[in-house]
């Protein structure tokens, strides 16, 4: 399906990749991986043809299509989320303005008999029939099921994109994507602003998927659940199995240790070898075996180790001064927006050198809380900080912070004081960020790359209390294990808002639930939180929700009144009465307009002609309304 051969690209003299080859095939889910800054959104952007790269073919069939989800995104303001979503179906969006402009003319004239009206009727035959081609009697039910697999409801439907946070916008763009039957898919970060959930929901299409998918993720299950084979690109190469992240990573361990072992076996023989030139050399009767063994040395292919790039970052978490006891305590905190309430009557109290997990689904109000205890948004109830308290906040999305035309070194030191301006090459440092690197522009960072930069700007003010929201999302699974590792050691109080179960596996000794507006505290790290709950995972516990909420609707629709019952009922029989009276009208104007089409004069010929032909024209219009309204009251008691 595509073919990449000899493809190279450099940034200031340094090749990201050199000379790699591979080829995507019908059904492939590659999971794309690689240390932050390795090269793998770049990959998918030449892939993409969004950029070029210095050298090398990228040879696919001319009909291929390619949707790429990018991890920044544009949106045209003042459009709904269905009418956004609607954007993925151009060619049907198309035929309807056609259709739409064909029959406003229809309606305006009244020259039945001319040719150009003859005409129009043609092309509105043709339209139509493109349309059902295409399956636009379908998208708009399609387009729902879509967004509400990726966690939006009914009411979302028609609010504006405005309205909307970054990670949900990206779950629009997801969806668009999803909806367009292309042939690859290009995927950067998916799951970084999905809740549980909808990961499980885009597990299951992708693992159904018919096309090509080539995903960049740093969530180990979500690769291990959908992908089929691992590219990763490490120090310009890249090493290509067909396995599942997991078992690539094994595998790969044992090809290296086996090539360790060969490369010893080898180096010893060479150096026997070696000796004996040295010790043939000596002697003029040997010199002829001397020459024989170099020859043959000089043929030898030395095995060569592949390299793992091991430079990781350097993180510590200083506690700035000691605080009081009782670092935070809420009273009654509640927090709405507008009608909708997220939070109500939460207490709260942390102590000193606490370590604390807020879990939960996404809405549940786990970032809003930790927005509270930084004093970013107003709440009711009371919350006040202890004394002494410095918080540090890492929020969902610290990055996007950033200012994309500043350098990395002048991000740090526009941000630095006196004290610290005069380490901000050694923390950059620390934190992978060396040499020339310095002077690249945020804007040409990954999304690794900047949330690494964004780690250690905070670093630049002093904190004892450290609020982190999702802090993960993008890091790479070496720097993760980095992070966890600094975290552990921080000797000051955190709170930590994340759904990845291994990150916070050992991290945390309080888990806080966050559940119908509510908290429910566990006093113990995340594994004996899912024991008190009686899952294995988080995943488990999303499940176990949608399950309960499936039951729960289930006894509600069987409370229905036996009026309402009958009213549905009645309704139904009504609507299938009116579309088989539609089916019948339309297959009758499609055979007026093919007679038409066939013999247009002698069809026109006919008494009254016209006037039957629009009267049916209204009577469809007419019970196409009706079944509307009747479809809306079916819909508010199903």
């Amino acid at each position: 399906m595509l073919n990449i051969h000899n493809l190279s690209i450099s940034f200031g003299g340094e090749y990201l990749f050199e000379e790699i080859a591979f080829r995507l095939n019908a059904g492939d889910r590659v999971g794309l991986v690689g240390k932050n800054g390795a090269g793998k959104s770049t990959m998918l952007k030449i892939l993409s043809k969004e950029q070029e790269p210095d050298s090398g073919q990228i040879a696919m069939d001319k009909e291929v299509k390619i949707g790429f989800l990018k991890q920044d995104i544009d949106f045209v303001l003042g459009r709904t989320v269905l009418e956004e979503s609607y954007e993925a179906f151009t060619e049907i969006k198309k035929i309807e303005r056609d259709i739409d402009r064909i029959n406003a003319q229809l309606a305006e004239r009244t020259d039945y008999e001319s040719e150009s009206y003859n005409q129009l009727i043609t092309d509105l035959s043709d339209f139509t029939h493109q349309y059902e081609i295409l399956g636009g009697y379908n998208y708009q039910g399609e387009t729902e099921r879509v967004l509400q697999g990726l966690g939006f409801v009914r009411e979302d439907f028609d609010k504006l994109t405005d309205t909307f946070s970054g990670g949900w916008r990206m779950r629009i763009e997801l969806a668009k994507l999803l909806l367009q039957n292309n042939d690859i898919l290009l995927l950067d970060e998916p799951t970084n602003h999905l809740d549980i959930e909808s990961i499980i929901w885009l597990e299951n299409f992708l693992k159904n998927y018919a096309g090509v998918v080539v995903i960049v993720s740093h969530d180990k299950m979500f690769l291990d659940n959908v992908t089929n084979r691992t590219i990763e690109i490490s120090l310009g190469r890249i090493y290509d199995y067909n396995k599942p992240y997991s078992k690539y990573l094994v595998l790969r361990k044992e090809i290296r240790e086996q090539q360790l072992a060969a490369q010893k076996n080898q180096s010893k023989q060479i150096e026997q070898t070696e000796k004996l030139i040295e010790k043939f050399r000596a002697k003029a009767t040997k010199a002829s075996m001397a020459q024989s063994l170099i020859k043959k040395l000089d043929k030898v292919e030395r095995i060569e180790v592949d390299e793992d790039d091991n430079a990781v970052m350097n993180i510590s978490f200083p506690v700035s001064v000691q605080p009081g006891k009782v670092v935070i305590e809420a009273e009654n905190v509640g927090k709405n927006y507008g009608e909708k309430e997220i939070l109500k009557d939460i207490d709260l109290l942390v102590e000193r050198g606490s370590k604390t997990a807020f879990v939960g689904q996404n809405g549940q109000g786990k970032s809003t809380l930790a927005k509270i205890i930084i004093n970013e948004i107003s709440h009711s109830g009371h919350l006040k900080l202890g004394h002494n308290v410095q918080i540090g906040y890492f929020a969902q999305n610290q990055s996007e912070y950033l200012d994309g035309e500043l350098t990395i070194h002048d991000t740090m030191i526009n941000a630095a004081n006196e004290k610290t301006r005069s380490k901000v090459r050694d923390m950059l440092g620390a934190f992978l960020f060396r040499g020339d690197e310095v002077e690249k522009k945020v804007k040409v960072l990954s999304g690794g790359e900047r949330n690494r930069l964004a780690l250690c700007k905070m670093l630049l003010e002093p904190f004892n209390v450290l609020v982190m929201d999702e802090p993960t999302n993008h890091l790479d699974i070496k720097s993760k294990n980095i992070l966890k590792e600094a975290l552990k050691s921080f000797e000051g109080t955190l709170i930590l808002v994340s759904h990845d179960r291994d990150f916070l596996q050992g991290l945390t000794n309080t888990v806080y639930e966050f559940r119908n507006k509510q908290i429910k505290e566990y006093l113990g790290d995340i594994d004996y939180y899912l024991e008190q709950r009686r899952v294995d995972d988080l995943r488990d516990i999303e499940k176990k929700e949608k399950q309960s909420k499936t039951v729960s609707d289930s006894k509600e629709t069987a409370k229905q009144s036996y009026e309402n019952q009958k009213k549905l009922k009645s309704l139904n029989n009504r609507l299938s009465n009116i579309e088989s009276k539609i089916n019948k009208i339309e297959k009758e104007i499609k055979e007026i307009d093919l007679e038409l089409a066939i013999n247009y004069d002698q069809t026109i010929a006919e008494p009254g002609f016209f006037d039957k032909y629009q009267a049916k024209k209204e009577e469809l219009a007419s019970l196409m309304d009706n079944w509307e309204i009747l479809q809306e009251e079916i819909d508010s008691l199903a």
